[in-house]
């Protein structure tokens, strides 16, 4: 099985950059730079026959560039426990265009439709049972990053690790 999803690899300044903000918060596990990306779309686990449909379908989506800016330090909570810090991604409008139009694609091939609504943003850190005060992080973490220019997205496969996943690019499919 592969578990799959698409993503906009930021360019290596701006992952850089994104690196610099990340520390000060207890039990944070920080995303190394390769695992820093922009979700488009998450696919799951598929079959190796399904993962090359997936493959096909993604290289029939058109979209131009996109100039892409970070902003905006969120996190998700479930059941009052913070699971996750990131930074928001704009235009959300023309990333929501992309995202839906790979959903498209995955649908024909026999995948579900996303059901949650989407909410462009690079994953900053994960936390487990006892996350740390973020308040200050919060606070001090809000400056733009970019615009750059995204050129292309990938299809990404996620291997689970001891050391939290790591993800390989499978596919580049480009913009514009």
């Amino acid at each position: 099985m592969h578990r799959l999803f698409v993503a906009i690899q930021p360019p290596r300044p701006i992952r850089a950059r994104l690196l610099a903000l990340m520390g000060g918060v207890r039990a944070a596990r920080w995303q190394s730079d390769d695992q820093l990306h922009l979700t488009l779309r998450f696919i799951g686990e598929v079959d190796r026959h399904r993962a090359e449909d997936v493959a096909a379908a993604l290289g029939t989506v058109r979209q131009p560039r996109i100039a892409i800016t970070l902003e905006g330090i969120g996190q998700f909570d479930r059941r009052g426990r913070v699971e996750a810090l990131w930074i928001g991604a704009r235009p959300q409008a023309a990333l929501a265009q992309l995202h839906n139009k790979i959903d498209q694609a995955l649908v024909r091939v026999g995948l579900e439709p996303e059901g949650r609504a989407y909410l462009p943003h690079v994953t900053l850190a994960r936390f487990g049972a006892r996350a740390g005060d973020i308040g200050g992080f919060m606070a001090t973490a809000g400056a733009a990053i970019g615009p750059f220019e995204a050129e292309d997205y990938c299809l990404y496969e996620s291997h689970r690790g001891a050391d939290g996943a790591v993800y390989e690019v499978i596919a580049r499919y480009p913009l514009g």
